[in-house]
């Protein structure tokens, strides 16, 4: 006999019956049995094998059938013969064929006599049988006999294939094989219901032990079988706490954390699992003790062994509120787990009566029990598990329980830990936000547009940008980065971003106005130094000054990058400015450059977030970057989003992000009107006069009044304190008329508050109160004073 082909054994008779009741296989030992060959009764129905007038076996109620049965011989006589049946495969929907053996009669009593029997028999205290060296069945003892659900004394003879069919047999012969041919033991774990039981599943390990004679030669294998279902369970549950270890809390996004509990728990511990967390916004964010009912819970995440978890009758997302007799508002209220089950009178259908709709999903998927546990963490009530059987038919244990809560217990600290980064970043979020501009300012100078982009797992950063509307029609347009993240770097940012308003408002320039915020971060590190935790500070800034008229901008940077410029016909370039230390270094100069403008130019000012990638080197984003500047918009907003689609990854940038892209234009010189003024008070009155001329022709009547009154302060003012030349200078837009003097004298004037009895120091006074806004600014040759008049047309 060949050990890989079991129909050459002459033994066991065997057949093979096909679905519609013919043979198609026919075995040496079936030959012997009825006399037939195989040419004889293949392809014709087995039934023709039963004797006259022996009644056909009962159609099996699964997938196994044994008895007598009375066959009928070749040459005409009756054969009773014990025939086992079974389905292959076993848990098919339809029989695709059955495996009849009928084993061999024993050539006498063998049990008594026979040492291997008596060996094992006497050696093994639980279920045993034997095996030859054919692989042959050699006999069974009364415990192993009752797992076959099978008479021992019918079993002798047959191989493990024959007795079963189950993936588990062919196994079992696969081990004894390697058994007798290495003579080493062998264990074997399986999870299976034994056709003798009436229990369920259960774990089982067979011990294949060789068998050998006074020689050491090996005749035969052992095999015992033991219920290891306590240790298989106990392997199962720290197998499930270290998965949930691994798997639960790979992000701090609160929904994906809900999300790894209910996966991890499905099919292991349940067979749907729903994860419902106290609605924050309720509950203020954290719940430090029970909650009272009725409780809000929104759903967080469900899983199920059914695709499409079509138990489920809340949405994720969704928020219900559950009453004081709900299992979920229970276990939240008591702090404890809720088992509710519907198996012997119990009270699973009590507990969801509140609900007619889980009441129906109960009836309509057979849910047969659950279990609520609360998710609690320093302290804090988050919500509750629910964990639902209904496919696996053993109802929720006291084993169960403890392993759910220790599986729970370190989800909540996930969950916690999730929700209290997603408040922290939040607040963090909306500090930043909070400090950086919500719009940018329209003026006559830019058309600006800006994004900013936190980063996606640091959070916020000290990134930030601005448009700062100076004196002239000019804007200033800032950029800078504070080293570090969170809400230090952002409340540093914050503060840098002030000051820099408010040197600008004084009209510095733009290396000046580095020089001084330098100071500050220096300041700033030193009063951070007190506190360990913060450490030093540091920052790099970019700061530019575009004036419309002169269509010229100055601008100097402190560490920062370098700025790109787009001219209205060519491609983008990079500016070539002076490179200046970061800011907190301190005793070092910055340098200014100045550039000339074509209207339509488009400066693009970005933060170091925007090129850092691990996919590719400095220079490959900067290409990148003049690529995606280059192509032609007229839109800055399509220009912004193109260069972040470029240049940042679909999950976000490891750094966080400022853009600020400005499109230059231009004042036209016939919007812009300068005079030269002799010192000499008596010209006043003709200067009003060329001023009102000139509002005339702008068609600025309506600012004719105001407007020469200003005109008229600020020149004789100039005349009696200032120094030579003078100058006037008008500059209008749609909205808005400024009026400029400049002088060569230092000395800026300063609003007081005039005696009863002064005949002067009124004037600023009038004026501050007739414009908009004034103020002064000084030059390289001196100081210039401006006032702006908002015109009705552009209010």
């Amino acid at each position: 006999m060949s050990p890989d082909e079991p129909f050459d054994d002459g033994m066991a008779a065997r057949v093979v019956i096909a679905a519609d009741g013919t043979l198609t296989e026919w075995s040496e030992g079936a030959r012997r049995l009825l006399g037939h060959t195989a040419a004889e009764v293949l392809g014709r129905p087995a039934a023709g094998l039963l004797a006259d007038g022996a009644a056909p076996p009962p159609l099996p109620a699964d997938s196994r059938w044994n008895g007598m049965l009375t066959l009928r011989h070749r040459d005409g006589h009756a054969v009773s013969a014990w025939v086992l049946a079974h389905r292959r495969p076993p848990d098919g929907p339809d029989a695709t064929e059955w495996l009849a053996v009928s084993p061999p009669q024993p050539p006498g009593p063998g049990l008594p006599d026979d040492p291997l029997m008596r060996a094992a028999l006497t050696q093994s205290p639980c279920a045993t049988m034997i095996f030859d060296e054919r692989l042959r069945l050699h006999g069974v003892n009364d415990a192993m006999a009752d797992l076959l659900g099978l008479p021992a004394d019918r079993l002798r003879g047959l191989r493990p294939t024959d007795v079963g069919s189950r993936p588990q047999n062919a196994e079992l012969e696969e081990n004894l094989r390697r058994v007798l041919s290495t003579g080493r033991r062998q264990d074997m774990q399986t999870y299976m219901k034994a056709s003798g039981e009436s229990r369920g599943a259960h774990a089982w390990l067979a011990r294949l032990a060789p068998l050998t004679d006074d020689s050491g030669r090996v005749r035969g294998v052992c095999v015992t079988a033991h219920d290891f279902s306590d240790q298989y369970r106990s392997r199962e549950r720290l197998q499930l706490v270290n998965e949930a270890s691994v798997r639960i809390g790979t992000t701090l996004d609160v929904n994906r954390t809900a999300q790894e509990l209910a996966d991890v728990c499905v099919p292991a511990l349940a067979d749907f699992v729903s994860v419902d967390l106290l609605d924050v916004r309720e509950h203020g964010g954290e719940s430090a003790g029970p909650p009272l009912p009725p409780v809000s819970l929104r759903r967080a995440a469900h899983q199920s062994v059914n695709s499409g978890s079509p138990e489920a009758v809340a949405k994720p997302g969704q928020v219900d509120v559950y009453p004081e007799n709900s299992p979920q508002a229970a276990s939240l209220i008591m702090g404890r787990s809720v088992v509710a089950s519907a198996a012997d009178g119990g009270d699973l259908e009590k507990w969801l009566a509140w609900d007619p709709a889980r009441f129906r999903r109960i009836r309509e998927y057979g849910i047969h029990s659950t279990m609520s546990v609360p998710l609690q963490a320093r302290g804090s009530t988050l919500g509750v598990a629910v964990f639902t059987r209904f496919r696996r038919p053993e109802p929720f244990t006291d084993d169960d329980v403890l392993l759910a809560e220790e599986v729970t217990a370190r989800a909540a600290v996930c969950i916690d830990n999730a929700r209290r980064y997603s408040r922290e970043r939040e607040t963090t979020l909306t500090l930043q936000r909070s400090l950086l501009p919500r719009t940018l300012p329209r003026t006559a100078a830019v058309e600006a547009a800006s994004r900013y982009l936190p980063a996606t797992r640091s959070g916020v950063g000290g990134d930030w940008f601005d448009v700062i509307p100076l004196s002239g029609m000019r804007v200033a347009m800032v950029v800078g980065d504070v080293v570090g993240h969170g809400i230090q770097a952002s409340a540093t940012m914050g503060r840098l971003r002030t000051a820099v308003r408010t040197l600008a408002d004084i009209d510095l320039a733009p290396d000046e106005l580095l020089t001084h915020l330098d100071d500050l971060v220096v300041r700033l590190s030193q009063e951070s130094g007190v506190d360990a935790g913060t450490g030093e500070v540091g920052a790099t800034c970019l700061y530019a000054v575009y004036d419309p008229v002169s269509r010229r901008c100055t601008l100097a940077r402190a560490g920062h990058p370098q700025p790109l410029l787009v001219p209205p016909d060519g491609p983008a370039r990079q500016l070539d400015l002076p490179s200046g230390p970061p800011l907190g270094v301190g005793g070092l100069p910055f340098e200014s450059a100045e550039v000339e403008l074509r209207e339509g130019s488009v400066l693009a000012f970005h933060t170091d977030g925007l090129l850092a990638s691990r996919e590719r080197d400095l220079d490959a984003s900067h290409r990148m970057l003049r690529e995606a500047l280059s192509a032609p918009s007229d839109s800055l907003d399509e220009i912004c989003d193109r260069v972040l689609h470029a240049l940042l990854p679909p999950s976000g940038s490891a750094d966080d992000v400022a853009l600020l892209l400005a499109r230059t234009r231009g004042l036209p010189s016939t919007q812009v009107a300068t005079w030269d003024i002799p010192a000499d008070p008596a010209l006043v009155a003709p200067i009003r006069k060329q001023v009102v001329d000139q509002l005339d022709r702008w068609g600025l009547t309506e600012a004719t009044f105001t407007g020469e009154l200003v005109v008229s302060e600020l020149v004789t003012n100039a005349i009696r304190y200032g120094a030579q030349p003078i100058r006037l200078r008008l500059i209008h837009d749609a909205s808005t008329l400024i009026c400029e003097v400049s002088d060569t004298n230092h000395t800026a004037p300063h609003l007081r508050r005039a005696k009863t009895w002064d005949e002067g120091g009124r004037g600023l006074l009038l004026v501050a109160q007739l414009t908009q806004r004034w103020g002064s600014r000084h030059t390289a040759e001196g100081k210039t004073i401006w006032a702006e008049l908002a015109l009705l047309d552009g209010l």
